[in-house]
C-alpha cells in the first residue's frame, strides 16, 4: 500500500495560500502545518497574517527569541510525522521558501555562526561599507559573491560567516534534497494585476484590524532581530497611517516578487490558478492528490 502524502502549498503572499489549505481540511481528514518565518511568533498574529483555523508551528515562539531555519526543521518534521502517524493528511503551507523546504526535506543546513562571529561581520560591513564587504566575499568565495548582491547586507554577512567557517551560501542545496515522505507541492499563481489589488486590500484590512495597536504593544517589550524582520513592522511603528499603508504595500509587493520568483525555481511544482475561490483551487488539488490514490475519499 503506498505511503499516504503530504500536501505542500506555496504562492505570493495575497495568493489565498491559508484559504485553500483550509478548504483542503474541510473535505478531507487534514491538519493543517505553517512553513512561515513570521508566523512563529507570538504577538502579531495581524501584521503575520496568522490562520484563523488551528495550525501547528503558529505563535510558537516568544518576539525576544531569535528564530531560525535549524529550530524550525525538527519541530516541522515531528509535527508531519504525527499527523502521518493519525491517518490524516499533512498540509504544509508556506509562506517562507526556506522554512517550506526545510519542513518537506531533510534539507542539509549550513552550520550556524559561532559565538560574536555575526556581530564581527555586520560591524565589518557597516564599518566598510558593501562594496569593500563584497569584494571580500569575492576573494573568500567567488561563486557565492557573483550570487549575492553587495548592498543584500544580511545575505553577504551569512556568505561571510560561511567562507570563513569552510562552507558557501553558493550552490542550489535546496533544490537537490529528496522529499521525506510523498509529496506534491503545489504553486498557486495570480495574474500580477490582481495579485497587487489583493495586497491593497489585504494592507488597509490588517489596518482596520488594529494592526497599529499590535506593534505598538508588540515593540513596547524585547524583540529579536528576527523578528524585527517581520515585514512592515518599522512602517507601522515610525509612520502615519496612509504612509504606512503606502510603504507596506510596495514592500508585499517587491516580497511577492521575490516569492514567485523561489516558485519558478522549485522543481517538480504543480501550477494551481488561484485567481478563484478558494473552495474551486482545493477541489483542484485534491482531484490531483488523489490521481495518486494517497489522500482519502471526502469527508462524511
Amino acid at each position: 500500500m503506498a505511503e499516504p502524502l503530504v500536501i505542500g502549498i506555496f504562492g505570493p503572499t495575497a495568493s489565498g495560500k491559508s484559504d485553500v489549505a483550509e478548504a483542503i481540511a474541510d473535505r478531507i481528514p487534514a491538519e493543517l502545518v505553517s512553513a512561515d518565518s513570521m508566523q512563529v511568533y507570538r504577538g502579531l498574529p495581524i501584521l503575520t497574517n496568522q490562520p484563523q483555523r488551528p495550525t501547528r508551528l503558529v505563535a510558537i515562539w516568544p518576539l525576544e527569541q531569535e528564530a531560525s531555519v535549524g529550530a524550525y526543521q525538527p519541530l516541522a518534521h515531528a509535527a508531519i510525522d504525527e499527523i502521518l502517524g493519525s491517518g490524516r493528511t499533512p498540509v504544509v503551507v508556506g509562506g517562507t521558501g526556506l522554512y517550506l523546504r526545510a519542513a518537506l526535506t531533510r534539507l542539509r543546513l549550513p552550520p550556524p555562526p559561532g559565538p560574536g562571529v555575526r556581530k564581527r561581520w555586520e560591524q565589518f560591513y557597516d564599518d566598510h561599507g558593501p562594496v569593500h564587504a563584497h569584494g571580500r566575499l569575492q576573494a573568500l568565495d567567488p561563486e557565492a559573491a557573483a550570487a549575492v548582491h553587495p548592498n543584500d547586507r544580511r545575505r553577504v554577512v551569512r556568505a561571510l560567516e560561511l567562507a570563513e567557517a569552510g562552507e558557501s551560501l553558493a550552490g542550489d542545496r535546496l533544490w537537490q534534497e529528496d522529499y521525506r515522505h510523498p509529496t506534491i507541492l503545489f504553486g498557486l499563481e495570480v495574474p500580477p494585476d490582481e495579485l497587487e489589488l489583493r495586497i491593497e486590500e489585504r494592507t488597509r484590512a490588517m489596518f482596520d484590524a488594529g494592526v497599529e495597536e499590535e506593534v505598538r504593544a508588540a515593540l513596547a517589550g524585547p524583540v529579536s532581530t528576527t523578528a524585527r524582520r517581520a515585514l512592515g513592522l518599522d512602517a507601522v511603528a515610525e509612520l502615519p497611517r496612509e504612509k504606512a499603508i503606502a510603504a507596506l504595500v510596495v514592500r508585499t509587493r517587491r516580497y511577492a516578487a521575490y516569492q514567485r520568483k523561489w516558485l519558478r525555481r522549485s522543481p517538480g511544482v504543480v501550477s494551481v490558478r488561484a485567481n478563484r475561490s478558494a473552495a474551486e483551487v482545493a477541489d483542484e488539488i485534491l482531484e490531483v492528490a488523489r490521481a495518486r490514490e494517497r489522500v482519502p475519499r471526502r469527508r462524511g
